[in-house]
């Protein structure tokens, strides 16, 4: 089979990438030939089909006409659209697989495709199609303002970077996508990671206006197997931004203030949540700064438990997958697709976001409670096992695609 896959970038910059390219490894070691489209910089990786992509946007260009350009093309790219359509002629896939395309690439591609009869499959892994700012939140707190298409709402929160003119671009991006009823007149399926966003996504749609199917992310299990130490201290790693609810971490944290803690990553928030824990004097808390790789497993491996504090609703976070790669417990705020991967009192707790205290009783509970922390770790191992191996992913995949090839 030929499949086209295509995404806002060909580098690692987060999970949504690490999704994308695992998809592509997997179909390619199952024999399937595989093409590329996306944007193209300094930093993307090498493929003979970069000569296909789109510059990526200039939005934060000190230029001012280069990032007014880059603007304009947010709702529908024209030489995105042109780009693609050269690739569809010349690779003739037999299916097109989207992932994070709108703002950087934009739907045009879609339009494209379905001139051909090229069926589109589109794996969703953030809350754009619906929200404006992509998070559902701004500000502190979770928001559903823009339902009913009242996209208007993003200027007045000024929900998109802070910004009114960014929050006008994404408003005026998302009422020119439903005008044009570019997603549900060209994508033949949609894909969902957690059976949240797809029941929040029919609420905003409405069920029954779409098709829609489960796949679950492709994660590579590390070779390493988890230790048999239970560890001397709790984790947290991951951007350090208002979303994550680091801060609420750390107010649990001072009602616990001899467990030993460690915060891992960077962010525009470091420097808050640093004074948080000298204004409260806490000396079990220590930020390690980012870490990734072998000096990030070092430390998970040899921890007690990892923390998921997310006040937005978390999607399918890979940070769930990684500790329960090393047999590790998680305790997880009920935000998103975090209480479907955690399972309360299988492989950790699910606690009430937003709420220290409860929180604070949680970790306490299961750091005391040395039978618990390795039934979950074992289970945490376990269901990373017999869910994301190579095999279980691809199979899942072709599922899906069957559904849409004629």
């Amino acid at each position: 089979m030929k499949i086209l896959l295509t995404h806002k970038f060909f580098k690692y910059t987060g999970g949504a990438d690490v999704f994308f390219l695992e998809v592509g490894r997997v179909l390619e070691e199952n024999g399937h030939e595989v093409a590329y489209f996306s944007t193209i910089d300094d930093q993307t990786l090498p493929t003979k089909y970069a000569k296909y992509f789109i510059k990526a946007p200039e939005f934060n260009s000190s230029n001012p006409l280069k990032k007014l350009a880059s603007i304009f093309e947010i709702p529908y790219n024209f030489k995105a659209r042109s780009s693609f359509s050269q690739l569809l002629d010349d690779f003739k896939p037999d299916l097109i697989h989207a992932f994070g395309i709108v703002t950087h690439i934009s739907p045009s591609i879609f339009d494209a495709a379905k001139k051909r009869n090229v069926p589109i499959v589109w794996s969703l892994n953030d809350y754009k199609h619906i929200c404006p700012n992509y998070k559902l939140f701004h500000h502190g707190k979770l928001c559903e303002d823009c339902k009913g298409n009242r996209f208007y709402k993003c200027v007045t929160n000024k929900c998109s970077h802070d910004s009114i003119a960014f929050s006008v671009a994404s408003a005026i991006e998302s009422y020119v996508h439903y005008s044009l009823d570019i997603f549900k007149k060209n994508v033949d399926l949609f894909l969902f990671a957690s059976d949240f966003m797809a029941y929040k996504t029919e609420e905003f749609w409405g069920a029954g206006t779409f098709n829609w199917g489960k796949l679950l992310n492709p994660f590579k299990i590390p070779d390493r197997e988890p230790s048999n130490e239970i560890g001397n201290f709790g984790l947290y790693f991951g951007r350090l931004i208002d979303e994550k609810g680091v801060d609420v971490l750390i107010e649990a944290l001072k009602l616990l203030p001899s467990l030993p803690f460690k915060i891992v990553g960077d962010g525009p928030d470091l420097g808050m949540l640093k004074e948080m824990v000298v204004a409260n004097n806490l000396k079990n808390i220590e930020f390690t700064g980012p870490l990734w790789g072998d000096e990030l497993n070092e430390l998970l491996y040899a921890s007690r438990m990892v923390i998921v504090p997310s006040i937005w609703h978390e999607n399918f976070p890979y940070v769930v997958l990684q500790a329960f790669a090393a047999g590790k417990p998680v305790i997880g705020s009920n935000r998103g697709g975090i209480t479907e991967m955690v399972s309360h009192n299988e492989r950790g707790f699910i606690y009430e976001a937003q709420d220290p205290k409860m929180l604070a009783t949680s970790i306490d509970s299961l750091w005391q409670d040395v039978d618990s922390l390795k039934r979950f770790g074992k289970n945490a191992r376990s269901y990373v096992l017999e869910n994301f191996n190579d095999k279980n992913f691809y199979n899942s995949l072709i599922s899906n695609y069957k559904k849409v090839l004629k």
